[in-house]
């Protein structure tokens, strides 16, 4: 079984043991997203299902579909751009810890790690001490990738 059908099974199972569905314009917009390596706006989306899959989807449907694919954890959204990364997580039986995004600034691919737990109660504690209140803890670090330092 391929990777991508893996995770889409995974996802599924996940959905049907919360009483949600994965319908299959649902399933096709993950699976492109698990397929990118890189971070994609919902218009990029919408331009995916009509050249790999023939089939035109209004952009309001494919927000829908990417609103209802993050409340089940399986797809992020980065605010810094705009655009829909799929859960590196989602074959995985994990409470969801809080993430953090490395993005490279050349080629635009994108790394999901974890956060220490720890450092995530420090960051929180520290914002609190100033006043503030944390909205999101998901944190969305520019960097540059391996393959993109070797080139320069």
């Amino acid at each position: 079984m391929d990777a991508v059908k893996r995770v889409i099974d995974h996802a599924e199972r996940r959905c049907k043991e919360k009483g949600s569905r994965l319908t299959e314009k649902r399933r096709l917009a993950l699976s492109l997203l698990v397929k990118s390596s890189k971070a994609l706006s919902a218009y990029e989306l919408v331009e995916a299902f009509k050249t790999e899959l023939g089939e035109t989807l209004p952009a309001m449907s494919m927000y829908r579909i990417l609103e209802f694919l993050i409340a089940e954890d399986l797809v992020h959204k980065l605010s810094s751009t705009n655009k829909y990364v799929a859960c590196e997580n989602i074959c995985s039986e994990h409470t969801h810890a809080e993430s953090q995004f490395l993005i490279c600034g050349q080629c635009q691919k994108v790394k999901e790690i974890s956060i220490n737990r720890s450092l995530m109660e420090s960051i929180k504690e520290n914002v609190n001490d100033t006043g503030f209140h944390l909205v999101s803890s998901q944190l969305e670090m520019n960097c540059i990738c391996e393959e993109c330092m070797k080139k320069s």
